[in-house]
């Protein structure tokens, strides 16, 4: 189905009417102790939340825990537990009323998953996040806030990259939305994956879900067709916390390579094939194959990269190869980090919620 309708949106670049901010207004003026509410939220939410999970119970109770400590209080989770054997299904509505929980027999990926809470979802808004990534209490306000004031569809916020132990690896400034519209076409701009951008419903159901058949590159694609309605709202504060543990390493890389090849087809836009093979090429760094990686570094070079001969003798000898020493070559802007550290403090323990 998503598929599909990616497809559908390939040649044109029809745009969605953004209403001027209305819902916006209702929900500002109705601020109080800092806590937003839409006066509509007896009839539908203001914002849904999507999360899927699979087999992650642990770090999804503190991702649930962030989520539900946003100061926009107007907003429904709409839990998808795709498949998973483990507790997850103690995860119920009880835990507080603002969950619906979906359950699917059988894992169908995260896409597939995805898209289902996007048609169970009522909010006028829908945000999406992963079941291991943490928000900024002010998040989903924030990023609100900068599309009233955009008049845009969608928005996206900075991030950090955060380790099991919820300590900050990396992170710095986002892109400026004309450089993120400008970047697309040639690779992903935004980060931290489907966490990060909330987008209006009349929006997501004007351009179609997440394709189940991507597996490295869904929200690219999808940001990609969102993109075409126009121009996102941006918050350059580290209002996400992309989480990298040993669940999350990615064995096996070159699924991101071809599948932008997929996306250069099907929207027939300039990939920067040589930028997928560095992000391939790091993947597998932190997987720990150093041949694998010399390998898509040597694609890299093949392509025009000659930066990319460096890389890969580092490939080779470096000790920070399987490890997080690894993030030591990605940016560390202090005092972003600095203010990523203020927020999650209120999660910075040893235990995740409830673990035994």
């Amino acid at each position: 189905m998503a598929g599909q309708d990616a497809r559908s949106t390939r040649s044109g670049t029809s745009r969605i009417t953004i209403r001027a901010g209305a819902a916006s207004r209702r929900w500002a003026r109705g601020e109080q102790n800092g806590k937003l509410q839409s006066p509509k939220a007896a009839l539908m939410p203001l914002v849904s939340v999507v999360v899927p999970t699979h087999n992650r119970v642990r770090l999804l109770r503190r991702t649930l825990q962030s989520i539900l400590a946003q100061h926009l209080t107007d907003l429904e989770v709409v839990l998808v537990d795709d498949g998973s054997t483990d507790e997850t299904k103690q995860i119920t509505a009880a835990v507080d009323p603002r969950i619906v929980v979906i359950r699917n027999r059988e894992p169908g990926g995260v896409s597939a998953a995805r898209n289902r809470g996007i048609a169970k979802a009522r909010g006028e808004w829908i945000a999406f996040c992963d079941d291991d990534d943490l928000w900024s209490p002010d998040k989903l306000s924030r990023q609100l806030m900068a599309a009233e004031r955009a008049g845009a569809g969608w928005a996206y916020s900075g991030d950090v990259n955060i380790d099991d132990k919820l300590r900050v690896l990396s992170g710095g400034p986002p892109r400026e939305p004309r450089d993120v519209v400008a970047l697309l076409p040639r690779w992903n701009p935004i980060a931290s994956g489907g966490s990060n951008v909330v987008v209006r419903s009349e929006v997501l159901a004007a351009v179609g879900g997440f394709d189940p058949s991507l597996r490295r590159t869904e929200d690219w694609d999808l940001w990609i067709r969102i993109a075409r309605t126009g121009p996102p709202a941006c918050v350059r504060e580290p209002l996400v916390a992309y989480r990298f543990h040993t669940g999350n390493v990615v064995s096996d890389p070159s699924g991101m390579v071809n599948e932008a090849r997929r996306l250069a087809q099907r929207y027939s836009i300039p990939v920067d094939e040589t930028a997928m093979q560095r992000r391939a090429a790091w993947s597998a760094l932190r997987a720990g194959r150093r041949l694998l990686a010399v390998r898509h570094y040597a694609s890299a070079i093949a392509g025009g990269d000659v930066r990319s001969i460096g890389r890969a003798a580092v490939a080779l000898v470096h000790p920070g190869v399987g490890n997080d020493g690894l993030f030591r070559f990605l940016g560390r802007d202090s005092e972003w980090i600095a203010e990523a550290e203020r927020w999650l403090g209120a999660f910075a323990t040893d235990r995740e919620p409830d673990d035994r």
